[in-house]
């Protein structure tokens, strides 16, 4: 099975992150914008939390709170990390395992990029497609 370095080169490790000060009305405009389901936080440079789309409608819509005071600190989640090393099937358990649907990606403390369990579910839709077209032609050739 790959790894999460896999999964990046094919993706690449652009990823949008926003301080703990963003209010949660304006992490919301920016996943608009870009498409995205999620922000990372950081300060300084360091991983801070996460920031999602579920984040929103637990925490902040259902207890009437209102996204514009509402800070992502307030609200944000710490999720588990993996790093680059970190075999795909390692990241379907923890995603399973703790009901997530991101995981920061870190080099020692350097955040290097964002799983999401769409781009896990690809890369193994690929890595099958590959292996039965390389079974296809083997059988195709020893005939």
């Amino acid at each position: 099975m790959g790894k999460v370095k896999h999964i990046l080169l094919d993706k690449g490790n652009l990823l949008f992150s926003i301080p703990p000060e963003t209010t949660v009305f304006e992490a919301l405009d920016i996943m608009v914008k870009k498409n995205i389901g999620a922000l990372v936080v950081t300060e300084n440079g360091k991983l801070k939390g996460i920031f999602t789309e579920r984040d929103y409608a637990r925490k902040v819509i259902l207890k009437g709170k209102s996204s514009k005071d509402t800070h992502v600190a307030e609200i944000m989640d710490y999720h588990p990390t993996v790093t680059p090393d970190t075999t795909v099937e390692e990241c379907m358990n923890v995603m399973n395992e703790k009901n997530m649907r991101h995981l920061p990606v870190l080099e020692g403390d350097k955040l290097v990029g964002l799983v999401s369990i769409g781009d896990v579910v690809k890369y193994i839709i690929d890595e099958q497609k590959y292996i039965i077209e390389h079974m296809a032609n083997y059988i195709s050739n020893t005939k």
